[in-house]
């Protein structure tokens, strides 16, 4: 049996990126130490399957929680969460996030959110890679561990729960020491966390580097043994990630070049065809069948006519025979959007022109629920609602809604 070919791992060193060989079952080995800060300027590659680990700072890394069991609705929910901390990956840049599980407890999942930042040029390797994954996941640690190493110069840490990572983040710190600065931000991050419901609390740190530095600041702060050591060998992630940024240029100058050469074949049929249409046969052909398709047009304008003269009338009855605009059909979908707490109509008028709605609520912020309402419904999409501000009067707060029956 031949022996499998070996599989290329390229991550960020601690100065630039680093080339290693070898199988996910036997692990890896170094095979160059580079200082190349940019993916794209490796040459010489390994043969091989290559997999891309991307650094910690081309990624954001968000933790979350989700009270279901359901992992199809983990992308989705994480998605939403991210949204709502402004963070909406470009579509057409590829599948640029992806979710890990960190841990469960009875309905309650704790989840990692990944969103890569759309490669840019030169970021990636001239040769594709066959998958792609994070640095900070390519190395295994026991228990509730805070890793801290370097990748281009800079600080980067990692929290990690069961060999599960649960949040990383580069920071712009470059000092050989990991002093106070480093453990400002590391003590940010877990607040920021803890604000969301995710608590970091490490029992023991991490601090992979060749040299020897002092962990006095470390310790101090965190008050937990700190393990120096060479960084550890690099292992393939389980599960994979699914991360697949696509090269949006090259998409489109391929798009371009199909473009082009649709149009030149266009081009050239065209002008093959219109040789053949100068030809005597061909063209006595077409003169009689455009003679007969005239004929036909002529016999059937008067039922041409009628049906537009049917359309045109419809339209005109549409308001009285479409169920969208019966009265009773308004007033049903309008009383759907009076939220509870009090509001009441008195006033409900419906024309063939307008719609006008006039009542009174004890307080406003129930009138402004019920405008939030009415705007919002998929229902009355078609009708744009003039709202005033609600008046207070010695009943309570009286309003005045009214919009125009849309034309068709």
């Amino acid at each position: 049996m031949s022996k499998p070919a070996n599989k290329t791992l390229i991550l960020p060193g601690a100065i630039g990126w680093e080339i290693w060989t070898g199988q996910p079952e036997s692990g890896f080995t170094l095979h160059e130490a580079t200082t190349i800060e940019r993916a794209g300027d490796l040459t010489a590659l390994p043969q091989g399957d290559i997999s891309l680990l991307f650094p910690v700072k081309s990624i954001t890394a968000i933790p979350l929680k989700v009270t279901t069991e359901d992992e199809s609705l983990f992308p989705e929910l994480a998605a939403m969460h991210a949204e709502r901390l402004g963070i909406r990956p470009d579509p057409m840049a590829g599948q640029l996030s992806d979710t890990f599980i960190i841990d469960r407890q009875g309905e309650t999942t704790a989840l990692l959110s990944i969103q890569l930042r759309p490669p840019g040029e030169g970021d990636m390797p001239t040769r594709g890679p066959k998958e792609f994954d994070l640095s900070a996941r390519a190395f295994p640690t026991t228990g509730e561990c805070l890793a801290i190493w370097k990748e281009f110069g800079r600080w980067v840490f990692a929290f990690h729960h069961a060999g599960n990572t649960v949040y990383c983040q580069a920071t712009s710190i470059s000092n050989p020491v990991p002093g106070d600065d480093l453990v400002r931000e590391i003590r940010l991050a877990q607040i920021q966390l803890s604000l969301q419901g995710i608590e970091l609390d490490p029992s023991r740190i991490a601090l992979w580097t060749d040299e020897t530095p002092s962990t006095e600041a470390l310790s101090t702060a965190f008050r937990c043994p700190v393990e120096v050591s060479p960084r550890p060998a690099p292992v393939l992630p389980t599960p994979r990630c699914k991360l697949l940024p696509a090269d949006v240029r090259a998409a489109r100058r391929a798009a371009l070049r199909r473009r082009n050469i649709i149009l030149t074949t266009a081009a050239i049929v065209l002008a093959y065809l219109g040789l053949i249409g100068y030809q005597g046969q061909k063209l006595w052909r077409i003169q009689q069948e455009t003679a007969r398709l005239e004929a036909d047009a002529l016999a059937a304008a008067p039922d041409a006519a009628t049906f537009e003269t049917h359309k045109a009338k419809w339209r005109e009855l549409s308001h009285a025979v479409e169920t969208q605009y019966s009265p009773i059909e308004i007033l049903h979908r309008v009383a759907r959007c009076i939220p509870p707490g009090g509001l009441r109509l008195r006033k409900a008028t419906v024309t063939a022109t307008e719609i006008t709605l006039i009542g009174e609520a004890q307080q406003p912020a129930i009138v402004n629920q019920f405008r939030g309402a009415l705007t919002r419904s998929k229902d009355l999409a078609n009708f744009k609602w003039s709202t005033s501000e609600p008046t207070q009067s010695t009943r309570g707060w009286e309003f005045n809604f009214r919009t125009e029956i849309p034309k068709n």
